[in-house]
Order: structure tokens, then sequence, then C-alpha cells
């Protein structure tokens, strides 16, 4: 059983690309779903900040 992409909610293949946001790890189907996630998980963090 696959599952779906965390960022784009695209069926994931056998090679499923691994993201650590926020202490998580999710599947993402390819790098700039990977990219994505970072960006926006890095724009949460400095959001935090103020």
């Amino acid at each position: 059983m696959r599952g779906t992409c965390a960022a784009c909610d695209c069926e994931l293949d056998e090679t499923p690309i691994k993201v650590t946001i926020g202490g998580n790890t999710v599947e993402v189907c390819c790098n700039d779903c990977a990219q994505a996630l970072r960006e926006a998980d890095a724009s949460q963090a400095q959001g935090d900040g103020i």
C-alpha cells in the first residue's frame, strides 16, 4: 500500500523522498515538493520568533 505526497496529494511510487518537517518525517513524490515543504517549514519557523 502506497500513500500520497504530503505536499500535492499525488500517489507515491516505490521510491518516495523522505523530508523531516517540524520533527515529523513525511514522504513526498519529487524534489520540487520536498523543497516546497522545506521552504514552508523555514518560513513558519521564522514566524514563530516574532
